[in-house]
């Protein structure tokens, strides 16, 4: 489970965004669920991701957010002779951080 601490204190604040998306990009690709939105023939490259903060709100005892996030995906027989692609992954999730304990559910988005 994905533990965002600075996300949460900064929520009502002006700098939320910006910190969530300093925390996401400070991850590695592999913390995310982005293999479900990598095509059948590729896969997520270890190379860092930029997110994109769309909207935030409070539900109860939580706060979602949800995000975009640009990261590359490798394609592999992509009719480039035997070499491996890179491509450029986009995917939208969103997130619902527990406001007690930082832990984030995340979840693609598809729509």
């Amino acid at each position: 489970m994905l533990i965002l601490p600075k996300t949460l204190q900064a929520w009502n604040t002006t700098a939320f965004s910006a910190v969530l998306k300093a925390e996401l990009e400070a991850l590695a690709p592999a913390d995310l669920p982005l293999h479900k939105a990598v095509s059948q023939a590729g896969f997520v490259d270890a190379r860092p991701l930029t997110a994109t903060v769309f909207g935030s709100r409070e539900t109860g005892g939580t706060v979602e957010a949800r995000v975009g996030i640009f990261f590359t995906e490798i394609v592999v027989n992509c009719g480039c002779g035997d070499e491996p692609m890179p491509i450029n992954g986009y995917c939208e999730l969103l997130m619902t951080i527990d406001k007690v304990t930082s832990e984030a559910n995340i979840s693609v988005v598809s729509d």
